[in-house]
């Protein structure tokens, strides 16, 4: 197995991951959509706590699926430094105030 067969190889792995995750995470999307119409999720806290944080992180994730995908077909130094920025931004999703120092950056009218 050659240099392009484990990239490839990698790379449908990545693929396959990225597309299951995407129609999750459609599927969650619109249910949660229609739950806002005629509540019945909300009615049971626990699942609708589990579709709200797929909801909330599900764009993240499959973004970091994609680009770790594209990622892999490119140079190695390109697949370090995109695996470095999203190992970033994972560490400070966990940190308490972040969003709201990003937030405020904006200019409020």
């Amino acid at each position: 197995m050659g240099k392009k067969d484990w990239k490839n190889s990698l790379s449908g792995v990545f693929d396959v991951i990225g597309e299951v995750l995407a129609v999750v995470y459609v599927v969650v999307f619109a249910l949660l959509l229609i739950d806002a119409q005629w509540p019945f999720l909300s009615n049971v806290d626990w699942l609708y706590s589990v579709f709200k944080g797929i909801w909330f992180y599900g764009g993240f994730v499959i973004v970091a699926i994609v680009g770790l995908e594209a990622m892999v077909k490119r140079n190695f130094l390109l697949f370090l430094a995109f695996a470095a920025l999203l190992a970033l931004c994972i560490i400070f999703i966990f940190f308490p105030g972040t969003y709201e120092n990003l937030v405020s950056l904006i200019p409020a009218k």
